[in-house]
C-alpha cells in the first residue's frame, strides 16, 4: 500500500531498528517502548488489521507466533511476555497495517489500560 508507514519500513524506504527479517516478516524495536523489551512484528504483505485475516492466513500467523517465541527466547524473556494486536481506531490501532506488539521484562498488569 502506497501510503502505509509499515509497508515503507518493510521495503526499506523508512529506517527501523531491525531485530529480525525474512521473506515474509520484519521485526523491529518500537520507537516509543512501553517495556524494557518492546518490538513489533509485521507481515511484509499489507494486511490492514486482524479483522482482515482469513483462514488462508493461518500459515502466516503460525510463522508470526513461532518467530515471536524464538525472538523472545533469544532476548531472555523467560519470565513471560505479552503479544498485542490492536484493531481499528477504537481498539487503539494507529497504523493500518497488521502488527503485533511484543512486550517483556517487566510486570504487565491485567486488564491493560
Amino acid at each position: 500500500m502506497e501510503d502505509c508507514l509499515f509497508c515503507k519500513i518493510a521495503a526499506g524506504e523508512v529506517p527501523s531498528n531491525k531485530l529480525y527479517e525474512d521473506d515474509r516478516l520484519l521485526a523491529f524495536y518500537d520507537i516509543d517502548p512501553q517495556a524494557p523489551v518492546h518490538f513489533l512484528v509485521i507481515p511484509k504483505q499489507h494486511i490492514a488489521s486482524a479483522a482482515a485475516l482469513t483462514e488462508a492466513d493461518a500459515e502466516l500467523l503460525g510463522h508470526v507466533f513461532a518467530t515471536i517465541a524464538s525472538l523472545c527466547a533469544k532476548l531472555g524473556c523467560e519470565g513471560g511476555y505479552r503479544v498485542v494486536t490492536n484493531v481499528g481506531v477504537d481498539g487503539g490501532q494507529s497504523v493500518p497495517h497488521l502488527h503485533f506488539h511484543v512486550l517483556a521484562k517487566r510486570s504487565l498488569a491485567w486488564p491493560p489500560g
